[in-house]
C-alpha cells in the first residue's frame, strides 16, 4: 500500500505549528527530516511537498487528480464537463458576481438544456454561499484595517426608502450614491 503525506504552506510563520492551538500533526510534520531539509533548503515556498514512500515527489504545487492516482497505483478516474454542468457553473458565478445579465442568460440556457430548477437552485445556493462568505471575509478585513468609529456612511448601503423619501430625484436617475 502506497503512503502519502501532504505538507502544506506554513499558516502564519515559516515554521507551519503555529496557531491558537498547536496541533501535534503539525508538529510531527515541521520534524519530518525529508520536509525539515526542504524547508531550510527553499523555505515556504517549498510548499506544498507531497511525499510518497518516504520521498518527495512534488514541491511547490497541489499535484493534479492524475498524479496523486498514478501515486496510488490506481486509475485517474475521468472528469467530463458537459455543457450542462458549464451551465450550471455559469449560475454559480452569475450570483457569486452580482450579474444580472448573467443570470438571465445561463437561466435561459439551462431550461433549453433541459436542467431543472432543483437542479439550478443548487448552483445558485452554492454561488450564494461563496458570495456571502466572499464579503464576509472582506468586511471583516476592512473591519480590521479601519476599526468602526461609530458613524455610517451613506450611499449603496442605505435603506432605500429612506433616501429617497429624503432625495427624490435620485429615484429619477437611478444614482445609486
Amino acid at each position: 500500500m502506497t503512503n502519502m503525506t501532504v505538507f502544506d504552506p506554513a499558516m502564519c510563520c515559516s515554521t507551519g505549528i503555529c496557531g491558537t492551538e498547536v496541533d501535534q500533526k503539525l508538529i510531527d510534520f515541521a520534524a519530518d527530516p525529508a520536509i525539515k531539509a526542504l524547508m531550510e533548503e527553499s523555505g515556504s515556498e517549498g510548499l506544498p511537498a507531497i511525499v510518497v514512500d518516504g520521498r518527495i515527489d512534488s514541491t511547490s504545487r497541489h499535484p493534479a487528480r492524475a498524479e496523486l492516482a498514478g501515486w496510488a497505483g490506481i486509475a485517474a478516474p475521468e472528469v467530463e464537463v458537459t455543457e450542462a454542468v458549464r451551465e450550471l457553473i455559469a449560475l454559480g458565478a452569475a450570483i457569486g458576481a452580482s450579474c444580472e445579465p448573467c443570470l438571465k442568460y445561463h437561466v435561459k440556457k439551462s431550461r433549453e438544456l433541459g436542467l431543472s430548477d432543483a437542479a439550478m437552485r443548487e448552483a445558485i445556493a452554492v454561488g450564494r454561499m461563496i458570495r456571502e462568505a466572499s464579503a464576509k471575509n472582506i468586511l471583516g478585513l476592512a473591519d480590521k484595517l479601519i476599526p468602526d468609529e461609530g458613524t455610517a456612511a451613506k450611499g449603496c448601503g442605505v435603506d432605500k426608502a429612506e433616501e429617497m423619501q429624503a432625495s427624490p430625484e435620485k429615484e429619477k436617475t437611478g444614482a445609486c450614491c
